[in-house]
């Protein structure tokens, strides 16, 4: 993996990591699913309109909407509304890393060098602790929904990495047409029509606009341009070697957690923290040197895969 392309990673892992607060913010002015819905939705159509759909198969678009932006976001936004705390979030959503290399390793053949191998199993001794912990806090469901959306994710990587888009960005915009049907659906559903109305009358209201701008970052920056790098990288490199730096993003996520909201995790959550990140930079493969005449970035070679 690039140097260029590792910098890239860990922007993303700052867009995603304050996307949790940004989810926060959001769940004050809407109901979970119908925010998840909206997250979705202000894509969709400008999208449906201008943006030409991906010359992909249309099982891997279906299968990465529904994964990242259905499964993922309607049980982490669930979870985040019943009591998940925000920076705890940032960090348990990243099982999805281990889910995707594990599945890569079953589904795709993906082979794994005894160094993912062991930062991978760091990173789930990680995790249990946290379970175990939150177990003792009785706030066991909120931990089960969220790992739930993590493995939606992992599938979701998966489907993106299939679809091998010609146009990442493309595939990213389209992937937002898949996710508002069932997430609305659901809404109206459980959440029933008179709450999401409410939502939406508060949103023209000056009390409204941290909504308001909470979904703005969420469409944009978060979906478009992080998901977007995320899949280009998908596509440039096995999901064993992508997948571990969304384990960085709880750093950004809990730090910010700390910051703003004054949530103070619990000694055995910070300390599987640091074996969580640990792992992922154990699991990491080391980068292979390229030559200086090959631009991996703007040929059209198949770029070296570490």
């Amino acid at each position: 993996m690039t140097a260029r392309d590792r910098l890239l990673a860990a922007v993303v892992a700052v867009l995603w990591g304050a996307n949790f607060l940004a989810i926060h913010v959001g769940l004050e002015h809407y109901p979970p699913l119908f925010l998840a819905a909206l997250r979705f939705a202000v894509l969709a159509i400008p999208t449906v309109l201008l943006v030409p759909r991906p010359r992909v198969p249309l099982r891997w678009l279906i299968g990465y909407g529904l994964g990242f932006g259905t499964v993922q976001f309607l049980f982490l936004f669930v979870a985040m509304d019943v009591g998940m705390p925000t920076g705890l979030a940032s960090l348990v959503l990243q099982a999805s890393a281990p889910f995707t290399v594990l599945l890569g390793a079953v589904l795709l053949r993906e082979r794994m060098s005894a160094r993912q191998v062991v930062g991978i199993t760091l990173a789930v001794v990680g995790l249990l602790a946290i379970a175990v912990a939150q177990a003792q806090a009785a706030a066991l469901i909120p931990l089960v929904l969220t790992l739930i959306g993590a493995l939606g994710w992992a599938f979701g990587n998966l489907a993106a990495r299939l679809a091998d888009p010609p146009n990442p960005l493309h595939l990213t915009l389209w992937m937002s047409v898949v996710p508002p049907i069932p997430l609305f659906a659901v809404s109206l559903l459980t959440e029933g029509p008179a709450a999401d109305w409410t939502s939406l009358r508060g949103a023209v209201t000056l009390e409204g606009v941290p909504g308001v701008l909470s979904i703005a970052y969420l469409a944009i920056l978060a979906t478009v341009l992080g998901s977007g790098i995320w899949t280009t990288l998908m596509r440039r490199y096995p999901a064993g070697v992508v997948a571990p730096y969304s384990l960085l993003v709880p750093v950004v996520g809990i730090a910010l957690a700390a910051a703003a909201l004054g949530e103070r995790p619990s000694a055995v959550e910070l300390v599987a923290g640091v074996v969580i990140v640990g792992g992922v930079l154990l699991g990491t493969p080391r980068p292979v040197s390229l030559p200086a005449a090959v631009d991996v970035g703007e040929s059209g070679s198949t770029p070296a895969r570490t």
